[in-house]
């Protein structure tokens, strides 16, 4: 036997904790609902800790400040999976849909999502579907998700829909982690070097310049144009000025690039430029092909029909490429046939994933597939970010110390001459 924790809701909505022994995980909930309690998380004690629960004393406090309408604000997908997988256990422990909602309402610590939330329980409370509910408020429920709501509520399986949904909603949020991790650490170290760069010009070059003014003679190449760029940056009555200018312009720029990824001709230039970029290039095309499988996979096995399931993962895709690719096997399939022609006429996706396609479509297995080739894919895109990240490591560690070491290079490189021609003199 062992000892597990938990947190329940009664029969009214309140939290409760507590802990229990049982011999797994099945029989503690099957205690707790016998008890007439609906478990929100049940843990082993040793093997992980309960989430800080959100108390009504904490609700009430956060509740003072201010609430924004339903629906007006934007929620991080993490919040988002989380009230999913809640909602999911709830309802697979037995609590109808509206009582599950009212309750997670109560307790919800985000202001837009309790609101949100609040809002749907209104709507359900009404006659209102939960999926009609849900398409009310698009800018936190996309259709990824209302459909696949709307194919559990149709198939009778809401809380396995809801758990799919969770668990996409947690993998793509990874996918995404990996991926931007990889992105900042360059951003970050280059940006460290310009910051030295500039304190060496602005106060640690001017001091060696008048240095070797008074001294005289010949002053190196290299030693000449360092302290021709600090004079001018030192020179003009206004470094502020023009600093401000330099980030405005830049600012600008992007700006008018942001204007031109607008448009349909701008946007699809870039995302074919990304496909294409090297080293990144290949690590956008993956995550695109396991966003594309695991979205695709996971609707269709949640019911969704699969020219509906075809235009969500179009609308989803994030890069206008792969869309137009999955627009072409979207009529395909129209017209009744496979949808391996077009996405080998795309030429984004690899031989791999149109094999295990084709083999998933001929045995009937697709959704199973598309799903094995999401798992592929996120394991190929984890090891591409950590090679990645292993080769930029010593690469802008380089460039870090060949920025600072020109520097210094340039300065001790006339004072070594003085030492030399002070001791030639002896």
């Amino acid at each position: 036997m062992a000892n597990f924790q938990y947190i329940a809701l009664d029969a009214k909505g309140e939290q409760t904790t507590g802990s229990l022994s049982a011999s797994s995980e099945a029989e503690a909930i099957q205690q707790l609902r016998g008890q007439g309690l609906y478990p929100t998380q049940v843990v082993q004690e040793g093997k992980g800790s309960l989430a800080a629960g959100k108390t009504k004393t904490k609700a009430k406090a956060r509740g003072k400040k201010s609430v924004k309408k339903a629906g007006t604000g934007k929620i991080k997908p993490k919040v988002l999976m989380i009230f999913t997988r809640q909602l999911a256990t709830l309802i697979d422990s037995g609590l109808p849909l509206l009582r599950g909602l009212t309750v997670l309402g109560k307790q919800e610590p985000n202001p837009v999502l309790r609101s949100t939330v609040n809002s749907l329980a209104d709507s359900v409370q009404t006659g209102a579907t939960f999926s009609e509910s849900l398409s009310q408020h698009p800018r936190i429920f996309n259709k990824l998700f209302v459909n696949m709501v709307k194919a559990g509520e149709l198939g009778g399986v809401l809380e396995i829909v809801l758990t799919r949904l969770a668990e996409y909603m947690e993998k793509a949020d990874k996918l995404k982690n990996k991926i931007v991790s990889a992105m900042v650490y360059p951003l970050i170290v280059l940006f460290i070097a310009v910051a030295i760069l500039v304190f060496l010009m602005l106060f640690i070059v001017p001091k060696f310049k008048e240095m070797f003014s008074e001294q005289g003679g010949e002053l190196p190449l290299i030693s000449r144009i360092v302290f021709g760029m600090s004079e001018n940056m030192l020179a003009r009555p206004a470094v502020l000025p023009n600093i401000v200018w330099i980030f405005l312009i830049i600012a600008g720029l992007f700006v008018l690039l942001k204007m031109w990824t607008s448009t349909k001709g701008g946007r699809a230039t870039v995302d074919a430029l990304k496909l294409k970029v090297p080293v990144f290039g290949d690590l956008t095309k993956k995550s695109s092909i396991s966003r594309f499988s695991r979205t695709l996979g996971t609707l269709v096995t949640s019911g969704v029909p699969i020219l509906q399931a075809l235009t969500i993962t179009r609308d989803t895709a994030g890069n206008v490429v792969v869309s137009d690719a999955i627009d072409k096997v979207h009529e395909a399939v129209k017209e009744g046939e496979s949808i391996v022609a077009p996405l080998q006429g795309s030429k984004i996706f690899p031989a791999m994933v149109i094999s295990m396609v084709d083999v998933g479509e001929e045995t009937g297995q697709l959704p199973e597939m598309l799903l094995k080739i999401a798992d592929v894919y996120d394991d190929e895109v984890d090891n591409a970010v950590t090679a990645l990240t292993s080769i930029l490591e010593p690469i802008m560690i380089v460039f870090l110390a060949l920025v600072v070491g020109t520097i210094v290079f340039a300065l001790f490189l006339p004072l070594i001459k003085m030492i030399q021609n002070v001791d030639g003199g002896a």
